[in-house]
């Protein structure tokens, strides 16, 4: 089974479009084969994008890190609403260089490198935004939890999206000693949580 958080270079390519709409501005995204939620933007990475930007669209911020970013549809609806720089990462050639191509193809400025958890990242940011590959098991996705408190600074925010069903109330209570944690929304059993260091 060829998982999305894999490369696999002989999945047939299949590209197709996909549209979203936030308020009034139309977004398009390439999508294929091999990359996560490859039909359609999943209801997850929506209402973790739709709740941060619900609570900070007239907040500045001056960069953002999105992880496990897939083809691209979180960081360029934040890049394209908060008019900032951001960069994202995945494992996923394929879903990197479709991101790319979403990037110009939406206009925005942000840059994807290919990065297992934070092995290519450096600096600080402002924001660190996740929906988190939960089919590639607990641990990796509390390395992204926890490792995101290396390139936060005290004014700093995690965001991320994880499932109730899927582990959410253990992942809280493992990282509780490490961040104070807010469930800022929980819908259809995705809870959306923003961590600050303590």
């Amino acid at each position: 089974m060829n998982q999305y958080f894999t490369n696999n270079d002989n999945i047939r390519s299949e590209r197709r479009v996909i549209k979203y709409n936030y308020d009034s501005i139309s977004l398009s995204f390439i999508s294929d084969n091999g990359v996560f939620s490859k039909d359609k933007i999943d209801y997850g990475s929506r209402l973790l994008v739709d709740t941060y930007l619900k609570y900070n669209k007239d907040k500045s911020i001056s960069n953002f890190l999105d992880v496990g970013c897939g083809y691209g549809f979180i960081s360029i609806l934040l890049s394209k609403i908060l008019n900032v720089k951001g960069m994202g990462i995945d494992v996923n050639r394929r879903a990197l260089k479709l991101a790319d191509e979403n990037a110009k193809l939406n206009k925005v400025n942000v840059d994807f490198i290919e990065s297992d958890c934070y092995k290519n990242v450096s600096g600080v940011y402002d924001l660190i935004i996740s929906n988190p590959p939960i089919r590639a098991g607990k641990s990796v996705v509390l390395e992204i939890i926890r490792g995101a408190s290396d390139y936060m600074s005290d004014t700093s925010e995690l965001w991320f999206v994880i499932r109730k069903d899927q582990g959410a109330k253990s992942v809280i209570n493992e990282i509780s000693s490490l961040y104070k944690i807010d469930i800022v929304e929980k819908s259809k059993g995705f809870f959306i949580i923003v961590a600050k260091k303590h």
